[in-house]
């Protein structure tokens, strides 16, 4: 029986997992049968190898299952008082004995491109031939075969025994679908554990289910919350809490288990799975459609089922939505070049630039100063940087205004290419310019490169609305808001921890110059990628507190800060009228006087973080009263 093998013709054959001992998280298998188990590793190795020889590309995994729990004495003493002769108390006595010794394997076969034979036909030949091959080799290897189609059907049914044991099993062959099954039973596990009572299903999807597994595939699994019945928190709250929790644990299933693939983790909340699931959102069909359950609670199923029946169908809304997407994505690719010229390669190199500043031993100046200082510094006074660089630096801090304030309407293709190159050309320049400048600066120590490190961890914690942190606490404050969380990578941590060694190091006046430079390393890493963070983060801020709104053919603008709101009349004209109020704690505007884009700049370049603002009731009135009554405020999705 031949196989077609052209899709899968580059996949390894094989994963040599091998024999014991096993990794110290992994369940460890009895003393006596994982001796027994090096005994015969010889004769495994050769019926791995005449399974795979015979039916090649057809076998996903092979793996020693974990012995069948023995008989309890009071088990034993039932079964055989039910035996009327000795001689047949005997035979039990010897068959339970030789059940011990047996060495149960697992072959797990893919069916899901067989043609010519029914299941049943296709289960028995394979059973039947690798059961001979088994006893061939020993006596005491008991293999079982499974077809693939088999094993997810168990999983429709919700029977999960088989995908506990090979959990708890021993890979000699595997594809990735072994290893896939095994992270995600014990991920699963951990979640019901904690969460069984929020947890609706957990559900395998990706290339695995669809018979694509490769021994690097990543793991797709799909979480869904059941939302309907939260009083404590917002639904959004809970869903944010628990995905955290629970994408943690599957780092934690990783290790346990000593599987390197990616395990993609998605949560949904009920509410918002099924809001996607009339939307039509394709997704979702598709999860439903080859998404095999490891755990449901009537939620899954049900809905597979109906999807299959053909009585899932998309809302009119869905159709329309996409008949429009047309359209909608052309709008979306200009926006997108107009973001990517606004803020990617605007801060691609404004914060390597503030980093550099910072470096050198200046506090990070304003967007808007910072290509002056940058001239006068680095230009003028150190002559470390030709003027063309910092020339780079001011068209593209020009070009995010011109494009914020609706002076550039469009950026083509072809001028975010040039705005791109010379964003390359730029960080090269400034790569080789941190060089120099700790060149020149190598005098200033580890002392100091700690002051800087501790400052920044300070902003970043302010930022994250920690006050005052007890220095000794800034380490693990940051860790466990920004690091644990997934704000931040982990790297971060241990740059830190890197500087923190430095500094221990040099104060025993055992440090070492190598020890030294990976301290420059990581607090210059450290420092570009925290200075980055604030950016964006005051950028994300700074943007909820404005309103926008259209009054007739304009499009005008308010921005509300701590205790003063800036007006722009129209974002379109090319002299910006802007005027300001002091913000009431009603939430309403004071009196309006005259202002200038100068001010309004400095107002927003000396705003703390992190803020909020709210919109009370009195600001619409206001609205009318400043724009008219015709006034409309923007909402963007």
């Amino acid at each position: 029986m031949a196989k077609k093998t052209q899709q899968k013709s580059l996949q390894p054959k094989s994963i040599e997992v091998g024999l014991p001992p096993l990794p110290g998280s992994q369940p460890q298998l009895p003393p006596e049968l994982e001796k027994k188990l090096k005994a015969l590793k010889t004769k495994l190795d050769t019926f791995k190898k005449k399974v795979l020889d015979k039916f090649g590309d057809y076998i996903v995994g092979i793996a020693v299952l974990p012995p069948e729990k023995p008989l309890s004495p009071e088990e034993k003493e039932a079964l055989a008082a039910q035996e009327v002769r000795k001689e047949g108390e005997a035979k039990e006595e010897k068959k339970e004995e030789k059940k011990e010794e047996q060495i149960n394997l697992l072959v797990v076969v893919d069916d899901t491109t067989s043609q010519k034979m029914t299941k049943d036909e296709l289960h028995y030949k394979f059973s039947t031939i690798i059961k001979q091959m088994g006893e061939e080799v020993d006596k005491q290897l008991a293999p079982k075969s499974i077809l693939l189609t088999d094993l997810w059907q168990n999983c429709y049914d919700a029977k999960y025994d088989l995908n506990r044991l090979i959990s708890l099993s021993m890979p000699l062959h595997d594809t990735g679908m072994l290893a896939a099954i095994k992270i995600a039973e014990i991920h699963k596990s951990m979640v019901l554990k904690k969460f069984d009572k929020y947890i609706l299903s957990y559900v395998l999807a990706g290339s695995l289910t669809q018979g694509k597994a490769t021994p690097t595939s990543d793991i797709d699994v799909w979480i869904v919350i059941d939302d309907t019945d939260v009083k404590k928190m917002t639904r959004f709250e809970l869903k944010d809490k628990l995905r955290a929790i629970i994408i943690g644990m599957g780092a934690e299933a990783g290790e346990r288990t000593g599987i390197k693939n990616k395990l993609n983790i998605q949560v949904y909340i009920l509410t918002d799975f099924w809001e996607s699931l009339k939307e039509a959102n394709p997704i979702i069909f598709t999860l439903l459609r080859d998404g095999v359950p490891f755990y449901d609670r009537g939620i899954f199923m049900p809905w597979k089922q109906l999807l299959k029946m053909g009585h899932i169908k998309p809302s009119r809304e869905a159709i329309d939505l996409f008949m429009s997407t047309g359209e909608q994505s052309l709008k979306r690719v200009q926006r997108t070049l107009n973001a990517m010229g606004m803020e990617d390669t605007y801060y691609a190199i404004l914060t390597p630039s503030q980093a550099a500043l910072m470096l050198y031993g200046v506090p990070p100046p304003t967007p808007r100063e910072t290509p002056d200082v940058m001239e006068e510094i680095f230009v003028k006074k150190e002559k470390m940087l030709e003027p063309e660089y910092v020339k780079i630096l001011k068209d593209n801090v020009k070009l995010r205004k011109e494009i914020e304030h609706g002076e550039k309407k469009e950026l083509s293709g072809t001028e975010l290419d040039t705005y791109v190159k010379n964003a390359e050309k730029f960080l090269k320049r400034i790569s080789e310019l941190f060089k120099e400048i700790e060149a020149k600066h190598d005098e200033k120590g580890i002392s100091l490169l700690y002051e800087d490190v501790t400052t920044i961890l300070r902003d970043v914690l302010r930022a994250e609305g920690l006050e005052k942190v007890p220095e000794g606490e800034l380490v693990k404050r940051f860790e466990d808001a920004l690091i644990t969380p997934g704000k931040l990578p982990a790297q971060l941590l241990r740059d830190v921890q890197d500087v923190l060694a430095a500094k221990k190091q040099f104060e025993q006046k055992k440090l070492a110059r190598a020890d030294s430079e990976k301290a420059r390393k990581s607090g210059t890493v450290l420092i570009k990628f925290l200075v980055e963070y604030l950016q964006r983060k005051r950028g994300r801020e700074l943007e909820r507190a404005k309103i926008r709104v259209k009054h007739g053919s304009k499009y005008g603008e308010v921005t509300l800060l701590d205790n003063v709101a800036f007006v722009n009349h129209d974002l379109d004209a090319k002299e910006q009228r802007i005027e300001k109020a002091p913000l009431r704690e009603n939430g309403s505007l004071g009196t309006l006087e005259a202002s200038n884009l100068e001010e309004y700049e400095k107002a927003l370049a000396q705003t703390k973080l992190p803020r909020r603002a709210f919109i009370k009731e009195p600001i619409f009135e206001d609205l009318k009263r400043i724009f008219g009554r015709d006034v409309e405020v923007l909402v963007y999705g």
